[in-house]
């Protein structure tokens, strides 16, 4: 089984922005804890990270045919980009929406995702665990265990 685990804007800096919302461990630390829990499991991770939307959505879009679910952490572009939406809907991956801290307990402005209709789950504020927690998901959805 294939996953694509897609991270959005600022997340290249983890460790360093805001430690006290998203932590000091880095976005290779992260990809290093979500390859050793794939592992057992008999999935083969992949990973994107971007600030660009154009380059989200050409991921996406090449995700079809390729992977077999998507996880995705589109940042804030969970709160602007009908693109992403649009890319999620048209490759009809099994997709999960993932947010290191919980958009809707911070600014008002946070609060709605447009990525979320497209996706089978949205996990919120657990952090890396997040992903675990994502990735165990979309493991049981395509084998048809949930």
């Amino acid at each position: 089984m294939r996953l694509l685990i897609i991270n959005g804007p600022n997340l290249n800096m983890l460790g360093v922005r805001e430690p006290d919302i998203y932590g000091r461990q880095t976005l290779a630390d992260l990809e290093a804890l979500v390859r050793e829990h794939c592992g057992p499991l008999g999935v083969t991770p992949a990973f994107f990270q971007s600030n660009h939307e154009g380059a989200l959505v050409d991921i996406i879009q090449q995700a079809y045919g390729q992977q077999d679910g998507l996880i995705i952490n589109p940042a804030a572009y969970t709160h602007t980009s009908v693109a992403i939406l649009d890319a999620l809907k048209a490759v009809g991956l099994p997709a999960v929406e993932v947010h290191l801290s919980d958009p809707t307990a911070r600014e008002p402005f946070r609060h709605h995702s447009h990525i979320t209709p497209a996706c089978i789950a949205a996990i919120r504020g657990k952090g890396f665990a997040g992903y675990l927690d994502a990735v165990d998901l979309l493991v049981r959805h395509i084998r048809g265990q949930a």
